[in-house]
């Protein structure tokens, strides 16, 4: 457990692809709005994958790390594949166990990252309920 606890310190203080990508293809940011914590994700989609991402974001170590370790994770991923991921997917990505109070720090990536590729696909962004909720 220590070890998965050390890791997500490390992408908080060494957040993976943090920044600005040039050229995105898309851009979305959310907000939780009970705690504040904030996410920007840009990504480059070409042929339907991920080609590249970037992100910016404020908030909590498990907001930040989960959104560090979660573009780690997507780098050649289809917008289908992509599209699938489900919290526990977050869950198990992170290896910590995250109490009800911080369960949505941790999704917000998840969230963030549904409401990008629907952006894409141009269709309707969705509130918190539908993207992640629902799954939960």
């Amino acid at each position: 457990m220590d070890l998965y606890a050390e890791n997500v310190l490390d992408h908080y203080k060494h957040p993976r692809n943090a920044g600005v990508l040039k050229k995105a293809t898309v851009t979305h940011r959310e907000e939780n709005l009970s705690c504040g914590d904030d996410l920007t994700i840009e990504l480059r989609i070409t042929d339907g994958k991920i080609a590249d991402i970037r992100w910016q974001g404020t908030g909590c170590a498990i907001s930040q790390a989960a959104m560090s370790m979660l573009s780690e994770e997507l780098a050649g991923k289809t917008t289908d594949q992509t599209a699938a991921l489900t919290p526990d997917d977050i869950r198990r990505m992170l290896g910590v166990p995250v109490g009800p109070r911080r369960i949505k720090c941790a999704l917000l990536c998840l969230h963030t990252l549904k409401n990008a590729i629907r952006k894409w696909q141009k269709k309707p962004v969705q509130d918190w309920i539908q993207t992640v909720e629902v799954e939960n």
